[in-house]
């Protein structure tokens, strides 16, 4: 739970940073249902995972010369296409007719969005990593 409030506490301060295209657009999707962002956030939340996997195990393979953040800031055009892959699959199975919509019309621009929104999703996964490992390691 907490990693998906970390996750749209993440999108809505991107969202912020946005012009008025970008943050109408976001309002409309939550004005369709309030919870719609974090519901979607946990639904697609594995599948992001799932794409994010490879890069952190190719970076946890190499010798550690550089954070998992820097790794995939500096293959961000890569993780950005991975995440996307992800989110275009579900957009097109969507019942939710407006939400793709205006997800298809803004889809080009999501690209630079993503990769501009990777260095905070980086440190959000090591966060949670660290998180993780000091749990495992604590029992």
């Amino acid at each position: 739970a907490q990693v998906i409030a970390d996750c749209v506490d993440l999108i809505d301060a991107q969202v912020k940073q946005k012009g008025f295209v970008i943050k109408s657009a976001y309002g409309v999707i939550k004005g369709i249902k309030k919870k719609f962002v974090p519901e979607t956030v946990d639904a697609l939340l594995d599948d992001w995972l799932g794409k994010l996997q490879p890069h952190y195990d190719k970076w946890s393979a190499a010798p550690a010369t550089t954070s998992f953040p820097d790794y995939v800031v500096a293959r961000g055009d890569d993780v950005a296409e991975d995440l996307l892959k992800v989110t275009d699959e579900r957009a097109e199975k969507t019942s939710h007719t407006n939400a793709k919509k205006i997800y298809f019309r803004m889809r080009d621009g999501a690209k630079r969005n993503v990769i501009e929104a990777i260095p905070e999703l980086s440190k959000l996964i090591e966060k949670h990593l660290n998180a993780t490992k000091s749990a495992a390691s604590a029992s």
